[in-house]
């Protein structure tokens, strides 16, 4: 009985762990850091909201292109925006999703280590170098071919005529943004799809698939939420490239899906980077509201592909 009776006692009477000091630092840096960066967004909000009132409510005659109202302004900025954007990812997103491929399960060793230094070393290559490849070399290369395809296929729409005599055009531009959005999205699934399952991948050549049937069946279903966060993230390059596009582009207030004319929508950040520097009063207030719509795009974007990877988030290797 007076063992019993001591030995809850006893357990009460157990020490705590004591928190050292250096774990202390660290929660509290890591709280500052995620608080810091909720207070430079709400920061980054509200100076844009502000700045864009004047615009918002301009009257006629006031905001540039003699725009008669800021939707009227901004909406063809939206447009080129997207429209480049969406070409990019047209381009960029099967070519990443071979190369990854092809280094992770394809490539010999030595060839697959070059390959992966290549594709690092081209993520770091300054957007200005892509621009003044893409006006210089690229543009003129690929103009004789634009004049073959609108003789060829000139009746569909997007390949319709007249076609640019410099080359410039938005399929030049989204060409480019697809070379720029390349390395960051092979990087990315290059590490997903050397993280997939090897049992899964053993077991499916065990029982007589092919290597592309084993890919399919083991390495791209495991791989879906991190091909998604790939594109997201090329998504996000091409939506918010500036010097390229305004190096490449020959812009204009228009909306137009057609890809080889000389009449090209432009973008919102190759606008703002043109025309800043010339802009006054309430043309000021415009481009920073056309940043505010930037930023609700790429906001409502990153929202959607988190909601697509956390669907997909209770596959795992194990399952």
């Amino acid at each position: 009985m007076t063992a019993s009776a001591e030995s809850p006692a006893r357990t009460d009477r157990r020490p705590k762990a004591t928190v050292r000091l250096g774990d202390r630092v660290f929660s509290l840096s890591t709280v500052v850091a995620g608080t810091l960066i909720l207070v430079v967004l709400a920061a980054v909000a509200l100076f844009l909201i502000v700045q864009s009132i004047p615009a918002l409510t301009a009257k006629v005659g006031t905001l540039p292109d003699q725009a008669t109202n800021f939707w009227s302004y901004v909406g063809p900025l939206v447009f080129g925006t997207v429209w480049a954007a969406f070409l990019a990812l047209l381009m960029a997103t099967p070519l990443s999703i071979g190369i990854a491929l092809f280094i992770s399960h394809y490539a010999p060793r030595r060839i697959s280590q070059v390959l992966g230094y290549i594709i690092d070393l081209l993520a770091a290559v300054p957007s200005v170098v892509f621009g003044l490849w893409g006006v210089l070399i690229l543009a003129p290369f690929v103009q004789p071919f634009y004049n073959t395809l609108v003789n060829h296929v000139g009746w569909f729409p997007l390949f319709a005529g007249p076609v640019s005599g410099t080359g410039k055009t938005i399929l030049t531009a989204a060409i480019v943004l697809a070379v720029m959005c390349i390395p960051i999205m092979t990087a990315v699934m290059r590490e997903i799809f050397l993280q997939a399952p090897r049992l899964h991948e053993e077991a499916a050549l065990a029982l007589g698939a092919t290597r592309w049937e084993m890919i399919r069946m083991a390495v791209l279903p495991f791989a879906r939420s991190g091909i998604v966060s790939a594109i997201m993230l090329g998504l996000g390059r091409a939506l918010g490239e500036t010097l390229a596009i305004a190096i490449v582009l020959s812009p204009a207030t228009v909306i137009s899906f057609a890809v080889l004319g000389s009449q090209n929508p432009n973008t919102i950040a190759a606008n703002i980077a043109l025309q800043f520097a010339e802009a006054q009063g309430v043309g000021l207030n415009a481009l920073i509201a056309s940043g505010l719509v930037l930023f609700v795009i790429t906001l409502l974007i990153n929202m959607a592909a988190r909601f697509i990877v956390n669907r997909r988030k209770a596959f795992s290797g194990a399952n």
